[in-house]
């Protein structure tokens, strides 16, 4: 029986990136990862290309409904992009390496920002649905680091600082533009947790206890990897449903899309503004 040899991880990621050069072989600023029920930021784009997640070699594919499953690239306000169309969820059965390998396959096509969007909980009694929180820290509760094991010394030191995981510059920024567009847009800290069940109302107290103002399942793994490999990063949630006393109920994904859907133009504005700044 012919043993095939075994490719490491930071081969698969080569192999991923060659292919990709293979069909767009163009310079690209920065990265932008799509949440759930996110996904109209990319109508904005002046699309030059489309490649599914599945004809990248070693690439994860999404299994969420509501994830498409492609990298978009092109232009978006003057800057050339690469989208996440879907992201990877631990929850999905990956593992945190292949939740996170699109983060390390981008930094190798050359982007310098990373943008992330989500869905998420309110769990501040201050939050409403389908308005939008900028993460300022987090909080992670998952499992599995993604940075276990033998470190990747081509991008990132052993153990990266995270006193500040998400770039302060870009938050004053995006705080700026929604006060002048009159958009009630919180700042907070962000929890994940590997998911796929929604938590418990002892569970909501628990987290907003330690400090949490939103939950989600999903981001983290990204941001410790982007700033692994020193990329300022900047993240958003949109609020779809509410984990605060008194306002917790049975949620539907229908109802968490529909709501995503009406946070989704401030989100894009904030997005494409600060990415014309750049």
């Amino acid at each position: 029986m012919r043993i095939e040899p075994t490719i490491s991880y930071s081969q698969q990621i080569q192999h991923a990136v060659d292919d990709i050069l293979g069909k767009y072989d163009h310079a690209i600023d920065l990265g932008i990862i799509l949440g759930t029920g996110l996904g109209q930021l990319i109508q904005h784009i002046q699309i030059e290309k489309e490649i599914p997640y599945e004809e990248i070699p070693f690439f994860p594919v999404s299994t969420v409904e509501s994830h498409k499953g492609k990298l978009i690239f092109g232009k978006l306000s003057g800057k050339s992009v690469v989208a996440m169309q879907g992201r990877f969820h631990y929850y999905e059965g990956y593992s945190m390496k292949e939740v996170t390998f699109p983060v390390r396959v981008m930094k190798k096509l050359g982007i310098k920002h990373l943008f992330v969007s989500n869905a998420a909980g309110g769990l501040n009694p201050e939050y409403k649905i389908g308005e939008l929180m900028i993460i300022n820290d987090h909080i992670d509760l998952f499992p599995e680091n993604p940075l276990r094991g033998k470190n990747l010394e081509e991008f990132g030191v052993r153990f990266p600082d995270m006193s500040e995981p998400y770039d302060q510059s870009l938050i004053t920024s995006a705080l700026d533009i929604a006060k002048r567009d009159s958009m009630n847009v919180h700042q907070g800290v962000y929890a994940a947790v590997q998911g796929p069940n929604l938590e418990t109302k002892a569970e909501y107290k628990y987290l907003r206890t330690i400090g949490a103002d939103a939950i989600g399942m999903s981001t983290i793994p990204e941001v410790i990897v982007a700033r692994h490999m020193e990329l300022p990063v900047f993240a958003i949630s949109a609020i779809t449903d509410l984990c605060s006393p008194g306002n917790i109920k049975k949620v539907k994904i229908e109802e968490v899309l529909v709501a995503a859907a009406k946070a989704e133009p401030g989100m894009g504005l904030i997005i494409k503004e600060l990415i014309a700044k750049l």
